[in-house]
């Protein structure tokens, strides 16, 4: 054997040796595989966070404090603009998405707390 086929074969043996380690894995979107576990103590938090809301709380406030909502709509009535956070709080279906029949609605009118829930959300003005 050469000396060069020998330090080939040296450098290939280390870099073998040296990648073992923890990998995780993502799917092509890079979203991770979370565990049913992780999506009960979130909604557990967020349920927390959302009884314990101040009724002069901002959407800043909110969102500094829970984080990107899972969804959020936004609509101006008559010059009043109304936002909607939507964290997820329950699970209907163990499909792993996230839809907003899994989550509660926190709503915000010219951008204060307004209210939470279906009935906060049934007090915003339908746009047709």
């Amino acid at each position: 054997m050469t000396l060069g086929k020998l330090s080939a074969g040296a450098i290939v043996l280390a870099a073998c040796l040296s990648l073992q380690g923890c990998i995780i894995v993502a799917d092509g979107n890079g979203d991770y595989d979370y565990s049913s576990s992780d999506y009960r103590k979130q909604e557990e938090q967020n349920r927390q966070w959302i009884a314990a809301l101040d009724d002069n709380a901002t959407t800043t406030h909110v969102r500094e404090k829970m984080g990107t909502p899972n969804f959020a709509d936004r609509v101006t009535v008559d010059g009043v603009r109304y936002d909607v956070f939507y964290y997820r709080t329950h699970r209907v279906e163990a499909d792993g998405d996230t839809t907003k029949d899994e989550c509660t609605p926190v709503v915000f009118q010219d951008g204060v707390l307004m209210g939470s829930g279906e009935i906060a959300l049934q007090q915003v003005p339908q746009v047709y």
